[in-house]
Parts: C-alpha cells; structure tokens; sequence
C-alpha cells in the first residue's frame, strides 16, 4: 500500500552528521504521521521523531531534543532526519514508518515501515 525507501545511513565520526531521507510512493493518502525509529541488539525499536504531513509541531524523544531534527518536502513526499552531533550511543538501525493515526508514538501504532539503514558512528 505504502512503500518507504530509506537512505543516508552510513559510517561517521563522533560529532558528525548525517542526514537521512525517507520517500514515500504507493497510496500515500492514507499516511498522516511519519517517524523515525532506531533499533539496536536486544532493544525494541524506539520512537526517536514524529511529525505530520499537515502542521503541528513535531515530536521528539529526549534523548535526541537540540540534536536531531525531522522535517518534510511534502512536494516531493519524502521526510528527512537531520542528525547532528552524533555520538556512539547513536549506532543503530534507523527505520522510517507511516502512520494513519494524526497523534502517533508507538511501534504498533505505524502501518508501514521501511527497510531500514545503517548508521554507525565511530568514536
């Protein structure tokens, strides 16, 4: 129904950036909210942000509030991470979901989700 394409995972040094894009194709009416989780060994995925296609001010977990910021080109549905200062602890799979619920943070309230990328920051 809905297709979500990660990419710009990679390899950076601690204190760097990077900057993950997630596009969205298929039948994308049906998507209100859009996420960004992470996902390490031995942890269930966690929420890192949300934000609406459509106003509202995006949600972020604390542990990545004044680092990360999510943002969006709806010409082009596609949904961005913007990850500065980027630390160890960063290290994980990152996923991007879509949600047709206006108000959604967790894993089972997301109906779609990509693949996945890598990210690994070094120290």
């Amino acid at each position: 129904q809905v297709q979500l394409v990660e990419s710009g995972g990679g390899l950076v040094q601690a204190g760097g950036s990077l900057r993950l894009s997630c596009a969205a194709f298929g039948h994308t009416y049906s998507s209100v909210a859009m996420a960004w989780f992470r996902q390490t060994p031995g942890k269930e995925r966690e929420a890192i942000a949300v934000i609406r296609w459509e106003g509202r001010t995006p949600w972020y977990a604390d542990f990545v509030k004044g680092r990360f910021t999510i943002s969006r080109d709806n010409r082009k549905n596609t949904v961005y991470l913007q990850m500065n200062s980027l630390k160890p602890e960063d290290t994980a799979v990152y996923y991007c979901a879509s949600s047709r619920l206006g108000l959604a943070y967790t894993h089972r309230q997301f109906d779609y989700w990509g693949q996945g990328t890598q990210v690994t920051v070094s120290s």
